[in-house]
């Protein structure tokens, strides 16, 4: 099972790659996933990617004080809201834009909300300490 997660760490470590990239693929998340299924499947795989500048450019902060600065919170909220917009709008089922609606409400709802906007000198500074 374990070699799986690893696996999977990779996958969504090379997507997250590239959303960098390709406005449209969301970086954050990826990595999100990638850190959780490191940390599932070795020790060592995980403390590499915790070591890696991407990791620390994208979701160190969030993972340590569960903040963001308002280019990291852009980054990820306009290209998934586009993408589920988007999806909205071509599918024609009630109940799925319905779903798709609370979702992107229940997504803005938590990056404003749950997610401290720090200014990116304060990442600086965290990060020394």
């Amino acid at each position: 099972m374990k070699p799986l997660f690893v696996g999977f760490g990779f996958l969504a470590l090379a997507i997250g790659t590239a959303g960098i990239f390709l406005p449209i693929l969301p970086t954050a998340p990826f990595y999100l996933l990638a850190s959780f299924c490191f940390a599932k499947g070795s020790a060592r795989f995980l403390r590499w990617f915790t070591g890696t500048k991407l990791y620390n450019k994208h979701i160190a902060n969030y993972t340590e004080n569960r903040n963001m600065t308002l280019k990291t919170k852009l980054s990820i909220l306009i290209p998934v809201s586009i993408m589920l917009i988007l999806a909205c709008v071509m599918i024609n089922i009630l109940a799925m834009r319905i779903t798709i609606i609370v979702l992107l409400l229940l997504k803005y709802w938590y990056f404003i909300f749950k997610i401290r906007t720090i200014k990116k000198k304060k990442v600086f500074i965290e990060c020394l300490h």
